[in-house]
């Protein structure tokens, strides 16, 4: 199963730090304090797959520069927005615009799907 918009936006750090991995919570795993027991292996967690098809369409994904910049700079570096702004000399709503944007893009890439930006062009892509 493909990821969905919100795993994409986990799994990015992944891209430039392979331990990033260490750091996120698997969801389907029981808590520290609960005891072992059988596993089924049908219901697998599939982040580290995730993490595979992250590092892949980072490369493969058609992202405009200021789109790749601002991922790479919140994701890999974990600036704020503010920062992000001063830097590429626009506001902080357009930052967090292009990685939404970003992530968006990344998440279609990911699900084979084309990126739909707005309701506008809902039609046109289905």
């Amino acid at each position: 199963m493909p990821p969905k918009g919100r795993q994409t936006s986990r799994a990015v750090p992944a891209v430039w730090s392979p331990e990033a991995a260490y750091g996120l919570r698997n969801p389907a795993a029981p808590d520290a304090d609960m005891p072992k027991g059988s596993v089924d292996k049908r219901a697998a967690d599939s982040l580290f797959a995730h993490l595979a098809d992250i590092r892949r369409a980072w490369t493969a994904c058609p992202l405009e520069l200021g789109e790749r910049r601002a991922l790479l700079l919140r994701f890999a570096l974990d600036w704020p927005d503010v920062m992000i702004a001063a830097r590429d000399g626009v506001t902080d709503r357009a930052v967090r615009y292009r990685v939404e944007r970003g992530v968006g893009k990344l998440a279609a890439h990911l699900n084979g799907r084309d990126y739909v930006d707005g309701y506008d062009d809902i039609d046109h892509a289905a």
